[in-house]
């Protein structure tokens, strides 16, 4: 195992949004039938349109971050300890400008501490 946290940091990378996209063959809901994958895909858009996807922000689909409904996406933000339900494309503009403000010049808050 290797500790990497200095070698990101040093990259510029300074949060990571988790958003589910995760499907289940089940009565119970789950984020892929609630437009999981717009919502990851209106996230990249609107990190992409200022510059940040993949240098400061880092992106990721993932499965169940258990809180499943049928109203819409769980999106996580860290290190900042950010979670949501409900997330649909069209929040994502608004949720994204509250957390890194309206041009992503917020980024960085609540980062762990160094190796």
């Amino acid at each position: 195992m290797q500790r990497r946290t200095s070698e990101v940091r040093a990259s510029g990378r300074t949060d990571h949004v988790l958003v589910c996209t995760h499907a289940r063959d089940s009565e119970h809901a789950a984020c892929a039938g609630a437009d999981g994958q717009a919502v990851y895909d209106a996230v990249a858009e609107w990190l992409r349109d200022r510059g940040v996807l993949w240098s400061e922000v880092q992106l990721a689909e993932t499965s169940c971050l258990a809180l499943c409904s049928a109203d819409g996406t769980a999106v996580a933000v860290h290190p900042r300890g950010e979670w949501y339900s409900d997330v649909t494309p069209a929040d994502v503009p608004a949720l994204l400008e509250d957390l890194f403000g309206a041009d992503a010049g917020d980024l960085g808050d609540g980062v762990a501490a160094e190796d």
